[in-house]
């Protein structure tokens, strides 16, 4: 077992597993810095180093590399909540019906500075001006229901924003 060929071979080897352990195995880093050390220790081997040499380089680039990735690993970790990324964004948000929403149909609302396909969340017709709020966002389109915004004098038809 001291022939540097047998163990390039178990080190390229170990390189392999560990590479695919990394990729097939939801992970934070934890088997990258095991296949680097591996990787530095076959490439002692294939230099010709001692054994012992090529353990230190494996041991010492693994437990190096494993230190050093385990910040990058904790960030990737935290699930930051999801809403308010992307379409997400709109949901709570009010809008204005600005093409009427038919029975079961899709309408046209403002959301913002932005006009999106919109669908009552009952299904129901909703009238031009109408404000309503998202509740939902599916594909390309928004769901949303019909406020009554609190001290409003306006007719229901033409609620102010």
């Amino acid at each position: 077992m001291d022939n540097p060929d047998v163990w390039l071979w178990i080190w390229l080897g170990t390189t392999v597993l560990f590479t695919v352990g990394e990729i097939t195995v939801a992970g934070s880093f934890f088997l990258l810095p095991f296949a680097a050390g591996a990787v530095l220790a076959a490439v002692g081997a294939a230099l010709g180093a001692a054994l012992v040499v090529q353990w230190l380089l494996f041991v010492i680039v693994s437990g190096g590399a494993f230190f050093a990735l385990r910040p990058l690993a904790r960030r990737l970790d935290i699930s930051a909540p999801a809403d308010g990324i992307g379409a997400r964004r709109l949901i709570g948000e009010t809008a204005r019906i600005i093409d009427a929403i038919p029975i079961g149909d899709l309408g046209l609302a403002l959301i913002g500075r932005e006009e999106w396909r919109v669908e009552s969340m009952d299904g129901s017709a909703v009238a031009e001006g109408t404000l309503v709020r998202v509740v939902e966002v599916r594909g390309t389109r928004a769901v949303v229901f019909p406020v009554d915004l609190p001290g409003s004098t306006d007719s229901p038809e033409r609620p102010s924003l």
